[in-house]
């Protein structure tokens, strides 16, 4: 029989093709200066950030390991030598965008940076090849900005040998975030600048987490959150069989969009959403709990005015019993023209793939909006930042999924109470919110029940500012919403009372 056990003097697993070259992973930043239209100098700092954890194996400590690269981009004023001090002074707004599973491109390229894309709006969005323009009304003029990407979105990876998985959900994910925020801070030296957290949709819900874990673990009070799109509680957009509050939380985004569709004519928007909003609170909410003990004349009375108020056809919403999915109503608004409705931006329509779709599977307002998006985004970072990776940009990627929201089990999705904390220990921090009357996907109706419901104080509610625009999720897609948008932004930022 062969002798199997291993000869030292034959052994080649140290040979120079048999030793695994392991790769040092370090930030890889491509620095850059630039100057403003109305002559700000600033420094863009574009690339990934690696995030290191402490770790402990059998109660020793285990080394500083890298478990991520997360890809920013930081744009801050240049400050004169002599003026070195003065960069405390200066705000710093940390920017992410939502999804989950949504690069910072939308708020990034939209609304804050110095450059924006020229992208038009529904009825004129603008032709193949798509351009950048400068974005004279930058919240960088009043705020230094650092445009954030979780992983697996943009240009974020884990390193080598760990697991994707372990960040796509809502605790890691806001752990990794407030990470970053805190390890760019202390390498700038921007404890003492007044910071500001700024997400859109589920950014919105990640800012507030994300704040209340820079609070807990480290200490750290930001001034101010600014919520673009709002979910704070998910229960609110969630269509579940038993739970009728979404439906009639849904209600005044329907009534806004037939009325950007031309369904009401001769009516100001203001007169037909306040309408749905005091149907939708009193007796369509009223009439959802009561079920079947609902009389044959109260519910003919429901249907008939659900019909007015959505134009929506009697016979759909019979056959509904009164209850009907976004997608539902994005397919059924315009079916008579052949078209369905955005879930992003209502106010987008496009022919369907399935003419007899019943519920709307591709959403026009995000296809026609990706690409203009995608196209800057891949140029910008190139050419005009300099920084260069063969990985593609994940502008909005389904490779977080699923999401874990383990944390939550048995119960809503909810970080309203994290707020309320927030604003009792940090007497302080204000609350900017913007709301799109044409937005599908977090309608102002469901985040304004939120407010509602909270536990604050007169004082605690003198905090917030509410703005409205006539407008879909992504309001700054109209010019005027965004000019709008950018002047709140700018105030709320520069607040020094």
């Amino acid at each position: 029989m062969a002798d199997d056990t291993p000869d030292s003097t034959t052994d080649d697993s140290t040979a120079p093709d048999k030793v695994k070259e392991v790769k040092e992973v370090t930030d890889d930043f491509a620095v850059r200066q630039h100057t403003t239209g109305s002559g700000l100098k600033y420094t863009s700092t574009t690339g990934r950030l690696v995030l290191r954890r402490e770790e402990t194996k059998d109660g020793k400590a285990d080394g500083f390991k890298p478990k991520a690269e997360i890809f920013i981009v930081a744009y801050t004023k240049d400050t004169d030598p002599d003026d070195a001090g003065q960069a405390n002074q200066r705000p710093v707004t940390f920017a992410f965008n939502g999804g989950p599973g949504s690069a910072s491109i939308w708020l990034h390229l939209g609304l804050l940076g110095p450059r924006r894309v020229d992208s038009g709006d529904t009825g004129a969005m603008t032709p193949a090849p798509f351009g950048l323009v400068d974005n004279p009304e930058t919240l960088l003029e009043h705020s230094d900005l650092v445009m954030i990407d979780p992983v697996n979105t943009g240009f974020s990876r884990v390193v080598e040998g760990e697991k994707s998985d372990e960040f796509h959900a809502f605790i890691e994910d806001r752990d990794l975030v407030a990470e970053v925020i805190r390890l760019w801070t202390t390498r700038n030296n921007r404890w003492l600048s007044p910071k500001y957290l700024v997400g859109e949709s589920y950014g919105t819900l990640r800012a507030v987490a994300v704040a209340g874990r820079l609070f807990d673990a480290y200490g750290m009070a930001v001034n101010g959150l600014g919520l673009i799109s709002t979910v704070l509680n998910m229960s609110t957009l969630r269509f579940f069989p038993g739970s009728d509050v979404p439906y009639a939380l849904h209600l005044p985004t329907y009534a806004a969009i037939a009325h950007f569709h031309g369904r009401h004519p001769g009516r100001d928007l203001a007169e037909v959403v306040g309408e749905a909003e005091e149907f939708a609170a009193k007796d369509y909410g009223y009439a959802l709990t009561q079920g079947s003990r609902l009389t044959a004349a109260e519910y003919d009375d429901v249907v008939a005015r659900l019909a007015a108020i959505t134009t929506l056809d009697e016979a759909f919403i019979r056959r509904t019993n009164l209850r009907w999915q976004y997608g539902e109503f994005a397919t059924e608004l315009l079916r008579a023209d052949g078209l369905a409705v955005g879930r992003i931006d209502g106010r987008f329509k496009a022919q369907p793939a399935n003419l007899q779709d019943s519920a709307m599977t591709d959403d026009p307002s995000i296809r026609a909006i990706t690409g203009p998006y995608a196209a800057a985004m891949n140029h910008y970072v190139r050419a005009e930042l300099g920084y260069e990776n063969d990985l593609p940009y994940e502008v909005l990627t389904a490779r977080v999924h699923p999401w874990s929201y383990k944390t939550f089990e048995g119960a809503p999705v909810d970080v309203s109470q994290t707020l309320e904390r927030l604003l009792v220990h940090n007497p302080t921090l204000r609350v900017h919110v913007d709301y799109g009357y044409q937005d599908g996907a977090t309608p102002h109706f469901a985040a304004e029940y939120v407010f509602a419901h909270m536990n604050l104080t007169d004082q605690m509610r003198a905090r917030f500012t509410h703005h409205y625009h006539e407008a879909g999720h992504m309001m700054y897609l109209k010019p005027e919403c965004r000019l709008a948008q950018l002047a709140a932004l700018r105030d709320f930022v520069t607040h020094t009372s």
